[in-house]
């Protein structure tokens, strides 16, 4: 069984060779693994086993696309929002309308005209479709890409004093989604679309649900009806205490829901696999807050172990995946007694690394000029 048809299979609830998994690393955790399995970072997720392949062709990309060597570096994307490394990650330092006067930013425009730039990014991606099962990420959808723009505070305070504004921008971002989305369906031999909008914090949704339901939902519906009628599965990504709209979300027609942040209230993986898993399949939900960093190799083990347990009590539905990136801090012992839980052990991952190993000093080897 390979990963697209391990992972379309867990999708169906049918029975599996072994559980998918898709796993996302802090940079520094992949430099560091790429270190003890002696490659390049860039394979460490081929390495690992992970099933799914994708990229960003949505804002996403302007944030984890563009990988700057040092912290402190900065750039500005197509969208006009600035960047800057801070910690590992790109944080945004600048955002295009934060000063912007109404008028000024409904004359603002997408970036349309890198349309075709944004979707040459999946070209790696599709180039494995054989194998892999293959998603393409169109995240931020509304809600997130809006306060990209306005930044969160001037995003909130429009919403509450200008709400004609508000509804027009967030649909432009929808809009914006939508047409990405559109190109990728009809252009890619796609297995999901990837979609998403943080928002929630760790304690609560960042707007009540009723206001989400009123500005936010009828928008993402539309994205998510995109994929739908391709056929597709649809995935949603949405950190933190989103409980209280998951029956929207598989209403609107979501597939899979991440990362089941674990810690936040109401986001309790075997409860939500207990009320919603006969809709709703979930990727995560592995905590990176106590868990990965600080248990012990067998508190891992045990934790992982119930979780892929429970959240496969009807025949699978479940992709296992952080709660976010497995962070810095976390033992490498952690890391692979996790991924024997799922059936990978230490020796097959440390192979696969060996094996390209060999296969890289034997490309080096036929392209060294032969000695006269």
């Amino acid at each position: 069984m390979n990963s697209k048809q391990r992972v379309h299979a867990a999708l169906r609830r049918e029975p599996v060779d072994r559980l998918p998994v898709f796993m996302w690393f802090h940079p520094q955790t992949a430099q560091r693994l790429a270190g003890i399995l002696e490659i390049p970072a860039s394979r460490v997720a081929e390495v690992m086993g992970d099933d799914v392949r994708q990229t960003w062709v949505n804002n996403n990309y302007g944030m984890e696309g563009i990988v700057h060597d040092h912290e402190g570096e900065s750039h500005v994307d197509f969208w006009g929002v600035q960047w800057t490394k801070q910690q590992g990650f790109n944080q945004i330092t600048g955002f295009p309308l934060a000063e912007a006067s109404r008028e000024q930013a409904l004359r603002y425009q997408f970036p349309i005209d890198h349309l075709e730039d944004l979707l040459r990014l999946m070209l790696p991606v599709v180039a494995l479709e054989r194998d892999y099962f293959i998603g393409c990420d169109v995240s931020p959808c509304v809600f997130e890409m809006y306060w990209r723009l306005l930044g969160m505070e001037r995003g909130l305070f429009e919403i509450a004093d200008d709400p004609g504004f508000a509804h027009e921008m967030l649909k432009r971002c929808a809009d914006f989604a939508v047409e990405l989305s559109r190109a990728a369906v009809e252009r890619f031999p796609l297995d999901w679309l990837w979609t998403g909008d943080d928002v929630s914090s760790q304690v609560s949704m960042l707007m009540s649900p009723a206001s989400w339901r009123k500005l936010i939902k009828p928008h993402l519906a539309r994205v998510v009806a995109v994929g739908k009628a391709k056929g597709l599965w649809v995935a949603y990504h949405c950190c933190g205490a989103l409980r209280p709209i998951i029956p929207d979300l598989i209403e609107i027609g979501i597939d899979v829901l991440n990362p089941v942040q674990c810690n936040c209230p109401g986001m309790d993986p075997l409860e939500l696999k207990a009320e919603f898993g006969k809709d709703l399949a979930f990727m995560g939900g592995v905590d990176t807050q106590g868990l990965l960093p600080t248990g012990t190799v067998e508190e891992v083990r045990r934790a992982t172990a119930r979780l892929i347990e429970g959240m496969t009590r009807d025949g699978g539905g479940y992709i296992l995946a952080a709660s976010h990136t497995v962070p810095p801090e976390t033992p490498d012992e952690n890391i692979f007694a996790m991924y024997e839980e799922a059936g990978i052990g230490k020796k097959t991952i440390l192979d696969r690394a060996a094996e390209i190993r060999r296969a890289e000093r034997e490309t080096l080897r036929h392209a060294s000029p032969r000695a006269g």
